[in-house]
């Protein structure tokens, strides 16, 4: 049975630095890390060009295999509870089809686990989306009736699916309040939560802190990989925490921290 312990010394990577430890938390500013979170990415990104543990093709080598899928990856900057500063290590989304690999953090909700509610969910969805198909291809007299019912219980399914989803991302702060996805972005005046939203590097590195008794101290994220069709990110770049998904939960997450946000 693993520890808080095993934990913090499975993801928890040393730093050596001569930067000054920052006062308040420190996120970018004016398109500028913390020094402590550009050699907490020079490590990062060292361990990227290196590592053999897993493959994922980010269009950096030629003839590699597999569709080219850039990632943004960040860092945090903590001080553990052997008051030791070091930094943990997150991508935003998945890598290379999973959720799991050495040196990262896990996700706040393991959507890829098998027998879940999701994958239960997501079977009904397409058990639903072939017997409407099915339907359209019938030349029955009530076949229109029946498709839609179909059509009307798919949509019923699937916000409710999309809804148990969004309340299994639940995320701490420093107060020790635990929100859900649902509830943050209610509270930001949104409808519903946008695609993706907890997947992001940031709210999942501040989560396993927090879960670790680890003091964030610096985070900053960067492009990895060769930059999508939109241009808009480039390779090593650094960037902000996006705005639609990750400001209304680092607004919930760094409430009771002194920060720049």
């Amino acid at each position: 049975m693993s520890t808080q312990t095993d934990s913090q010394d499975l993801y928890f990577n040393p730093l050596k630095s001569s930067s000054e430890i920052p006062v308040r938390f420190s996120l970018m500013k004016d398109g500028e890390p913390h020094p402590l979170c550009v050699d907490a990415v020079k490590q990062l990104q060292l361990h990227l060009s290196n590592q053999k543990d897993w493959e994922h093709n980010f269009g950096l080598k030629s003839k590699q295999k597999g569709r080219i899928i850039g990632k943004m990856f960040g860092v945090l900057v903590v001080q553990n509870s052997k008051k030791q500063i070091g930094y943990l290590a997150a991508f935003s989304g998945k890598l290379a089809g999973g959720n799991h690999h050495p040196k990262f953090v896990p996700p706040v909700f393991d959507s890829l686990q098998e027998n879940s509610f999701l994958n239960n969910g997501m079977a009904e969805l397409k058990r639903l989306n072939e017997e409407i198909l099915n339907e359209e291809a019938s030349m029955s007299y009530d076949h229109k009736s029946k498709i839609t019912l179909l059509k009307i219980r798919r949509k019923i399914h699937s916000n409710a699916l999309q809804n148990e989803l969004f309340n299994h991302y639940c995320f701490l702060n420093p107060k020790g309040e635990l929100k859900s996805l649902l509830e943050i972005f209610k509270l930001a005046s949104y409808k519903n939560p946008p695609s993706g939203a907890g997947e992001c590097a940031g709210p999942k590195l501040l989560q396993f802190a927090y879960l670790n008794q680890m003091k964030p101290l610096a985070l900053a994220e960067f492009w990895w990989g060769q930059s999508p069709k939109s241009d808009q990110w480039k390779h090593e770049n650094y960037y902000s925490c996006c705005k639609e998904k990750c400001e209304p939960i680092l607004k919930h997450m760094l409430n009771g921290i002194d920060s720049d946000f």
